[in-house]
């Protein structure tokens, strides 16, 4: 049985005085990619969010790798192995591509071992070999994703969340962004929550998906089961 890497239980959380998820509990296994889908509101980004330590819970439990990791900050989570890609990537306009992969590795341990992270990264996404010098924010869209996503990367994470990848990307690219998901699931063990729009592309890599409503998840199980529900087909994908 696969170890479960990431759990979720009774959690709570939302912006000062407004609540967004209530109750939310789920579990991720090592290795898997599992999405997350639901509509704009639903408290996708807040779920991420809440779990990266970049908003406080305000009930509920997380656990990492079987510690408790509630109430902890993101640059402490990032040290443990838990990296984020915030939707749109963020990355430093003016710095370029190599300075934003630099950031990525600021924890001791990927700061020491800078040279092979960076080969890594250039050699899963060769265009950013080739574009390593210059600004990112001259990148195309696809291109600034890629660059966020090895920078998240670079801290040698066991988990990766990833929200909203496909924003502004054409239908290619998007495949290109959600194999590169496949693959460091399958070849490198790592371990992804996605929340993604695009739904029936996702559910195609997806092991796992959740579909959250008003804050609450009101459906779960296999990817290829959610991907032949006629519910969802006609609430998420127009068919």
């Amino acid at each position: 049985m696969s170890e479960v890497l990431l759990s979720v239980s009774g959690l709570c959380a939302g912006y000062g005085d407004i609540a967004v998820l209530r109750d939310v509990g789920l579990e991720v296994t090592q290795g898997s990619v599992v999405a997350v889908l639901g509509a704009n509101g639903a408290g996708k980004t807040t779920l991420l969010s809440a779990i990266a330590g970049l908003i406080p819970t305000q009930a509920g439990e997380t656990r990492f790798a079987g510690a408790r990791i509630t109430g902890k900050r993101a640059d402490q989570l990032t040290g443990q192995g838990l990296a984020m890609v915030p939707e749109g990537g963020r990355l430093f306009p003016f710095m370029t591509v190599w300075e934003n992969l630099q950031l990525g590795a600021f924890t001791p341990g990927a700061r020491a071992e800078l040279p092979r992270r960076l080969e890594e990264m250039f050699s899963l996404f060769p265009v950013l070999r080739d574009r390593a010098k210059q600004h990112a924010g001259k990148l195309s869209g696809g291109e600034r994703q890629m660059c966020a996503i090895a920078r998240a990367l670079m801290s040698g994470p066991r988990l990766l969340l990833l929200d909203e990848p496909s924003i502004g990307l054409s239908p290619l690219m998007t495949e290109r962004v959600l194999d590169t998901v496949r693959t460091l699931a399958r070849d490198r063990g790592l371990t992804v929550v996605i929340v993604e729009q695009r739904v029936s592309e996702v559910l195609e890599v997806a092991d796992i998906a959740h579909v959250l409503d008003h804050g609450r998840i009101v459906r779960s199980g296999l990817a290829s089961e959610l991907r032949d529900d006629r519910q969802i087909q006609e609430t998420y994908m127009g068919l």
